[in-house]
């Protein structure tokens, strides 16, 4: 018999799922931690939505437990790494909120063009301002979408039954996914500019943390507005209110935070021009009874069936083939994350080849995609769903196997095409398994892949090491290797220079303004 604990609410309909003899439900809303530490050696499932934490201490008491459901999207509330650790799969249900999501995104977007909000407001004061509420159609209006995945979708879908002209932006969808009179996929200076509604669907990650702040807002068209149903921070909030307030942009709506819920003193309570939602994004019962029968179902069936569906981590059910095979993923998943870093346009296709020791494809495959696509996702990528996630961009994916004699004993290349061109990237695992990039776009080289680095390319001509050292050097940046490929044919060298931290876009700038300098990238890697 299976043991579940559930220690947040689930609804009726949820809970009726698990009514089976082989499932004993433990449903505990309001568990004691006393009364927690007591009953978690004996539990197979725990359940959960937002309100509990699971810590790597509460894993590591529950010695039996093999999977952990998240009534929900978000698991910032579970160590999952612990978990992967203990081989404890831990599930989610991503798609649990698409609709309510995509609805609340129309229905902000709908209220910021007729006034809605200022008109509520004002009548609760007493006033009738009927003719300063003038609004505007949606009809033939722009709607830029950042971010196409299902939710941006979704309200694309729902955008054009008011026959709104669409564009997009999505650094990991081609046009050729889209009908381009439907749909036109622009870069984001394009859609800043062009847009009179702009929607944000993107996870908050360092590429997208600040994406509109006021520069940015200040591309935008002075009559148009901005809605964020998507996560805190994209958008800098001192900014937002500076803009509204100065009358830049013509409104905004927002229903996430990057602090919730919002202080009394936030600038957003004095903001005009403004319509703001306590995070009601999955805020329906529809939304909120689907993720409780879906998860209560995923959880059933892994414990009974041994099924799996939206699993966050590597399921490790054989701890001896983990040891022979985890050096290549660990290797292959850092190859993913620098050139995710790399490339820019969208991803088009991904070839792989492996060489030597390495014959496991499959999984070679699949972690380097996990790596890819670590960055630009809001869903944590795994062995389950990041092939399914690549075909949903449209990404056509290859992987070979060669015995061709090669210098390693063991080596993957990666080649990445995207719309701008084509990037490849080799590495091996060298003794005691460590992983080494040794080719980069053509030029061989040897680096550990590990902390920030900058990727240049560059003349070969004498002086560039010299006038980076002193650039550097200048601004108080410690140089801890600087590793040099040349290419003396084509009179061209690739450079690798590890630093201590993470450089400004500034002297990024000022780098990439050497005559030397033809690209310049900076990586960071755990």
């Amino acid at each position: 018999m299976f043991k579940i604990l559930i220690t947040d609410p689930i609804s009726e309909h949820g809970l009726k799922i698990l009514e089976d003899d082989r499932i004993e439900l433990i449903y505990k809303p309001d568990l004691s931690n006393k009364e927690l530490k007591n009953i978690l050696p004996d539990i197979d499932g725990w359940i959960i939505r937002s309100g509990t934490t699971i810590t790597g201490k509460n894993i590591q008491d529950a010695n039996k437990l093999s999977v952990i459901g998240r009534a929900g999207v978000g698991v910032d509330n579970i160590d999952i790494d612990a978990a992967t650790n203990a081989g404890v799969v831990v599930m989610n249900l991503p798609d649990g909120n698409t609709i309510s999501a995509a609805e609340h995104t129309m229905t902000l977007l709908a209220s910021l063009s007729r006034n809605v909000h200022i008109g509520h407001s004002g009548l609760m004061k007493g006033e009738w301002k009927r003719h300063e509420l003038v609004g505007n159609e949606l009809k033939d209006k722009t709607l830029g979408i950042v971010g196409l995945g299902k939710i941006g979708r979704e309200v694309m879908k729902r955008a054009l039954s008011y026959d709104m002209k669409i564009i997009g932006h999505d650094p990991f969808v081609n046009q050729d996914m889209f009908d381009p009179e439907i749909v036109k996929i622009v870069d984001i200076d394009e859609l800043t500019k062009s847009s009179d509604f702009i929607t944000l669907h993107v996870p908050l990650i360092d590429s997208t943390r600040d994406l509109f702040n006021l520069d940015r807002i200040k591309k935008m068209k002075a009559s148009s507005r901005i809605i964020n149903v998507a996560r805190g921070g994209i958008i800098n909030e001192k900014d937002l209110s500076i803009a509204l307030n100065d009358e830049v942009i013509a409104g905004a709506a927002i229903d996430v935070f990057e602090k919730e819920p919002l202080d009394s003193n936030h600038p957003f309570l004095k903001t005009k021009n403004l319509l703001i939602t306590p995070h009601l994004g999955a805020s329906t019962v529809e939304a909120k009874e689907g993720v409780s029968k879906g998860i209560c179902q995923q959880v059933k069936d892994f414990l009974v069936d041994q099924k799996l569906s939206n699993v966050l981590n590597i399921p490790i059910a054989d701890m001896s083939i983990l040891k022979q095979i985890e050096p290549y993923l660990n290797m292959t998943e850092k190859l993913g994350i620098l050139i995710s870093q790399l490339i820019s346009g969208p991803v088009k296709s991904v070839k792989l080849e492996c060489f030597g020791l390495i014959e496991e494809l499959k999984p070679i495959s699949i972690s380097f995609l996990k790596g890819l696509f670590s960055e630009v996702t809001d869903n944590r990528i795994n062995f389950i769903n990041a092939i399914s996630i690549a075909e949903e961009r449209g990404i056509s994916i290859s992987h070979s196997y060669s015995s061709k004699k090669i210098s390693y004993s063991n080596l993957v290349t990666a080649s990445v095409i995207t719309s701008d061109g084509e990037y490849s990237i080799s590495g091996s695992v060298f003794s005691e398994n460590h992983p080494r990039i040794v080719n980069i776009m053509g030029y061989s080289i040897d680096v550990f892949p590990e902390g920030v680095m900058l990727f240049m390319q560059n003349k070969d001509v004498p002086g560039v090491i010299g006038k980076i050292g002193t650039l550097l050097g200048n601004n108080n940046i410690n140089i801890a290797s600087y590793i040099l490929s040349r290419e003396v044919k084509n009179k061209s060298a690739y450079s690798i220079v590890k630093v201590d931290e993470k450089i400004n876009d500034e002297i990024i700038k000022k780098i990439f303004s050497l005559e030397e300098i033809e690209t310049i990238n900076q990586i960071k890697l755990k």
